[in-house]
């Protein structure tokens, strides 16, 4: 009855300690990167320090990126003087075909093109690699990724998860 009991216990627990949230574990650093825009403006993880931000994997030809371009315009405006940005990283595009992209989208974010050494240093966060777009990478002003997103989000998707890393962010934020 005690080896029952002792067993019972020990499975208790481990499932306890397997759902602990995400962000109870500790959370990975995001990969530093240095890059310039297809704008042309140096784009690196220097200058998003203290900041919040969501990394977004996207093609100009997907229909699923095209569809959640507006609301990011839309929260970048909203949300840019909070200490936040989105950082579109353009996979498989010519630059050229993404510059009128970011044009005729009145995209107002910093979008630089992906490299194989950008798109390795996430894929290390993703089982089996990025394997669709969009993606996305939501990383708190203390620069960890505290959630990787897979497929397009709506207006009110992405609030919420802006609001939520952003409140995380002052919650760990050490006081002075």
């Amino acid at each position: 009855m005690k080896l029952l009991r002792s067993l019972t216990a020990t499975i208790v627990c481990s499932l306890l300690f397997l759902s602990v949230p995400a962000v109870m574990q500790a959370a990975p650093k995001a990969p530093a990167f240095s890059a310039v825009s297809v704008t042309g403006k140096a784009t690196d993880t220097k200058q998003l320090a203290g900041k919040t931000y969501i990394v977004n994997f996207f093609a100009s030809w997907c229909p699923p990126c095209r569809a959640e371009i507006p609301d990011m315009v839309a929260l970048q405006n909203k949300y840019s003087k909070k200490g936040f940005t989105f950082v579109g990283i353009a996979v498989n595009e010519d630059a050229e075909n993404i510059r009128s992209f970011i044009t005729k989208n009145n995209i107002n974010y910093p979008v630089v093109m992906a490299t194989p050494e950008l798109v390795d240093s996430y894929n290390r966060y993703v089982q089996g690699g990025l394997r669709g777009i969009p993606t996305s990478f939501v990383v708190n002003s203390s620069g960890e990724i505290t959630q990787v997103i897979s497929g397009g989000r709506s207006y009110a998707e992405f609030e919420k998860i802006i609001l939520g890393a952003m409140k995380k962010s002052t919650v760990a934020a050490p006081k002075k």
